[in-house]
């Protein structure tokens, strides 16, 4: 009877774990994540905040590709495809934000944020790159965030406009501190062709066709 020596053994068990990811079923989603909704499945130690799985009965294995954080909403794309979450992560797709705004928003500051502007990031400068960025004629039709933004007696609002292809931690909001604009609500609204269209905050659409899309 033949035998297989250890090399051999190595090369089998990883031929094996090869055909049985190509031959997996992998799941992809896009999701409204709600405001105070953490993008994550697993706990922080000591902080009891929302998670994903609370939202659905998502597949094993499912991750979130990118994140948004605690305070901010929107689209979140998950899969339980680890290579198709390493691939849309690595690309520089769009991501388009509205966002509301501290203040009736210049034309001068909405040409600043076109440009770059210096942020910190991990205590050192960083100057953003180009982007896309517009005032919103009018207010989008967004779900309730669910907590009041702040009384309107304190000043005006307005919504903006930016689209990304980096994403550095809170980088929006920083930016727009920087051009003297504060962010009050931060929501994205498309990631490359995929977009929120008109979903409820929390909900949760199985997609079809995801590899093809990027």
């Amino acid at each position: 009877m033949p035998t297989i020596n250890q090399a051999g053994l190595s090369e089998l068990v990883v031929e094996q774990d090869s055909n049985s990811e190509i031959n997996q079923t992998h799941h992809h989603f896009k999701i409204f994540k709600p405001f105070g909704f953490l993008s994550q499945f697993v706990p922080e130690t000591r902080k009891k905040k929302h998670l994903l799985g609370e939202l659905h009965s998502f597949p094993e294995k499912t991750m979130a590709i990118g994140r948004l954080d605690h305070d901010s909403e929107g689209l979140l794309l998950l899969t339980t495809d680890g290579m198709m979450s390493h691939k849309v992560r690595s690309k520089g797709i769009e991501k388009e934000y509205y966002v509301q705004v501290d203040g009736d928003i210049t034309p001068e500051a909405i040409s600043l944020l076109q440009s770059g502007v210096e942020i910190g990031i991990n205590g050192s400068k960083y100057l953003t790159l180009p982007c896309k960025a517009f005032k919103l004629k009018v207010d989008p039709e967004l779900p309730s965030r669910g907590r009041k933004i702040r009384d309107p007696r304190h000043g005006p609002t307005s919504w903006v406009s930016i689209t990304l292809c980096e994403g550095k931690n809170r980088q929006i909001r920083k930016m727009t501190a920087a051009v003297g604009f504060a962010t009050l609500r931060l929501v994205r609204v498309r990631i490359g062709d995929i977009h929120i269209d008109d979903m409820d905050a929390g909900e949760v659409i199985e997609l079809d066709g995801f590899d093809e899309v990027f």
